[in-house]
């Protein structure tokens, strides 16, 4: 058999993981060490040269868009069709699972999945039941309670109070919480994953029939994976399974969601015949980037232990730039950005990063005032939008009437004159009957409610039932575009003034291309809008809401993981910022944040600007701090400082905590002698309160430049301009 489709433009370890026996394998994948690539033809192996059947192999992703690349390229490389093959992210794999078997998991046939502002929503909704005071309990506080246990494999009755009232409060609210959603047939995301462990730990007979189809178990991210993902792929794989786990350890920076790195030393002692390969080599960055990354987390204790390296360019120095204050850094970055853009090169090939979404707001200020288009990644995705998730709930609550959370979105939307006292009444109806609040508006229209009221639900009850009848039977996209329009919701955002309502109906006529656009599973037993209401919720929270376009792209840390730039910047590198004050004084989280350094550093192909300022305000707050310790742990040859461009007074505090690296960048500032330093707050009899940006001159003829809170930007000769010091 000719292997050789598969195998060319492979290096010699992907070739050694491509074809490893049959048996639990771990690949340490280093950052751009071609993970997917890995993955793809390890998969393509096994069933063309192992013989494999394509249906015994389960992959899973992080996202839907790493699946659909998978199929993509293991279709291209067989050349047959893999639409049928279970390769999917957890969450999607998880639901395909529970429609299959919604008996044994104990759901009902047409469950609904929530996504997390529907499962914020109906906590809400429980605390006014219950009539919680959410002065004291936060509602959002029980969500992520909530979540994370679940994520950990547990139910109220695992938990224990431990004698704590308030963990007491929050495992009943957890409990009412659970009580709600299978009354009413709701499905959130943690509970998917939990909900499918359980069908298959509690039914031996379905499990073993799981084993013997799925002997091939490839996992992506596998350093991503939290505690009821783990058991759950560790389950499935039995004595006889066959996981292949692609990942990297030095990458795991999603602890505070439930990741656990522990699960790639964990895996070896599950699974005791394991088989590790580690990609090294790098076909992303140069020479110098990668060896600035392996210098950074050679700090990092518990590690597997890899060498990035490239056959690529040497490339240049990473430009080290110690600014006075935010809004110097500002415009540091947007000056070298603005150079790259002058040398012909697209914006969109340039990423400023930070560690805290607050960090953005003077460089979205800087980038706006030059004029150059920007876009945060990680904004609002097309299913996570308002008018969006307005019309899902339209056609939810056609499909299924007992959908409360659905029926409280659109009761009142558009307005149609039922008020907040009406809501109470059915929430109050809907508590003490035990039934939907669908059932609560009907009763209530027919016997208690009067006038305006009655006729308003009455209306709205009408509405949803000849939007049923008119709708059955139409194909998926007529449906949608019939309820988009007769529902009223095109007619009531064309009101909304601008361009912004002009977009919300542009979002509604793309849902109806979604809907045209879908392809259903044939092997669902579920209606084609219930398939597509649960793929809309599924695809919640990925993907980008707007088109490609050019623009400078602005982004944490974290949101840059598996994207690369040819440009970057990794702003905001001071101690107490990144690495997180929170870490500073935990071993594993300082671990996490170096990782999360290592991220950042290995998103850059070409450039790597990084920055600290030694004052910074953010949240109100004024801080000076040191330069961030990872800077200190990159190999001076591998650097270069940026100097200011002037020189000016450092405050002594920062003066005095700076290290070796960037000593003697301090001189006297123009005007210093007056006792005046960047950054300083002062005030103007006229211009009122601002901080100093600029010095120029010295003596009598120094300048300052001043950006006033009210009064804007202004340049002050020092010694007329009388300012106070504060």
């Amino acid at each position: 058999m000719d292997v050789t489709p598969i195998l060319e433009n492979l290096n010699d370890a992907q070739r050694e993981a491509v074809t490893a026996p049959a048996r639990p394998t771990l690949v340490i994948a280093g950052a751009g060490s071609g993970k997917t690539r890995v993955l793809v033809h390890r998969a393509a192996w096994l069933i063309d040269v192992e013989g494999a059947s394509p249906h015994s192999l389960l992959a899973v992703t992080f996202t839907n868009k790493a699946a659909a690349e998978m199929r993509t390229r293991i279709e291209g490389l067989l050349n047959v069709p893999v639409q049928h093959l279970w390769i999917g992210t957890f969450h999607g794999l998880a639901h395909r699972m529970l429609r299959r078997h919604w008996r044994e998991a104990g759901l009902p046939q047409n469950f609904q999945i929530i996504d997390a502002e529907d499962q914020l929503r109906l906590i809400k909704r429980l605390f006014k039941n219950l009539e919680i005071d959410d002065s004291r309990w936060a509602p959002r506080e029980i969500q992520w309670f909530i979540n994370a246990q679940k994520d950990e494999g547990l139910r109220p009755q695992h938990l224990g109070d431990e004698g704590d009232p308030n963990r007491r409060q929050q495992i009943a609210l957890y409990e009412a919480y659970e009580e709600v959603c299978q009354r009413g047939g709701l499905v959130d995301f943690a509970e998917l994953l939990l909900r499918a462990h359980e069908l298959l730990r509690d039914n031996a007979e379905l499990l073993e029939q799981y084993r013997r189809r799925f002997r091939h178990l490839l996992v992506d991210e596998f350093q991503d994976t939290n505690a009821i993902q783990y058991d759950w792929l560790r389950l499935l794989a039995g004595s006889d399974g066959v996981p292949f786990a692609v990942g990297d350890d030095d990458q795991s920076i999603y602890r505070w969601r439930g990741a656990r790195v522990e699960h790639i030393h964990q895996f070896q002692k599950d699974f005791p015949d394991t088989r590790v390969v580690k990609l090294e080599q790098n076909y992303r960055s140069t020479s110098t980037i990668l060896n600035a990354a392996n210098a950074v987390i050679a700090n990092n204790l518990s590690r597997m232990g890899k060498n990035l390296w490239t056959e690529g360019a040497e490339g240049e120095a990473i430009k080290v730039y110690s600014a006075y204050n935010e809004r110097d850094e500002a415009d540091f970055v947007i000056g070298r950005l603005r150079d790259w853009i002058d040398q012909g090169n697209l914006r969109a090939d340039a990423a400023i990063l930070y560690r805290s979404n607050a960090q953005s707001r003077v460089l979205e200020e800087g980038l706006i005032n030059a004029r150059i288009p920007y876009r945060v990644y990680g904004g609002l995705r097309f299913f996570e939008r308002m008018e969006i998730k307005d019309a899902l709930a339209y056609l939810r609550l056609i499909a299924h009437r007992d959908d409360d959370s659905a029926f409280e979105r659109v009761v009142n939307k558009p307005t149609r004159g039922i008020g907040a006292r009406t809501l109470d009444l059915m929430r109050q109806y809907a508590r003490a009957n035990a039934c939907p609040m669908w059932r609560a508006a009907g009763a209530l229209a027919s016997d208690d409610l009067r006038g305006r009221a009655a006729n308003a639900v009455a209306a709205f009850m009408s509405l949803i039932e000849r939007l049923d009848r008119e709708t059955t039977g139409l194909e998926l996209h007529d449906q949608v575009d019939h309820v988009v329009y007769q529902s009223g919701l095109v007619e009531f955002f064309r009101k909304e003034k601008g361009e912004k309502g002009e977009t919300r109906i542009e979002n509604l006529d793309e849902l109806v291309s979604a809907a045209r656009s879908f392809t259903p599973d044939p092997a669902n037993e579920m209606s084609r809008l219930d398939e597509f209401l649960s793929h809309a919720a599924l695809e919640a929270g990925e993907g980008q809401a707007d088109a490609w376009e050019d623009c400078a792209q602005l982004m944490t840390m974290h949101s840059a993981k598996g994207l690369e730039f040819p440009l970057v910047f990794m702003c905001g590198m001071e101690d107490g910022l990144f690495p997180h004050q929170r870490s500073i004084a935990d071993p594993n989280g300082l671990e996490e944040e170096r990782r999360l350094c290592y991220v950042g550093i290995t998103r850059a192909m070409q450039t790597l600007y990084i920055t600290h300022a030694e004052q910074r305000r953010l949240h109100g707050m004024d801080s000076f701090s040191q330069p961030s310790r990872f800077i200190a742990e990159i190999p001076d040859q591998h650097v270069e400082e940026v100097r200011p461009r002037v020189q000016v007074a450092r405050p002594m505090a920062a003066r005095a905590s700076r290290g070796s690296r960037s000593a003697g960048a301090a001189a006297m500032a123009p005007g210093n002698e007056l006792g005046v330093r960047l950054g300083q707050r002062v005030r103007h009899k006229k211009f009122g309160d601002g901080v100093i940006l600029n010095c120029e001159g010295q003596g009598a003829h120094a300048r300052i430049e001043v950006n006033f809170e009210s009064a804007g930007t202004k340049w002050l000769v020092l010694s007329y301009a009388n300012l106070e010091l504060m």
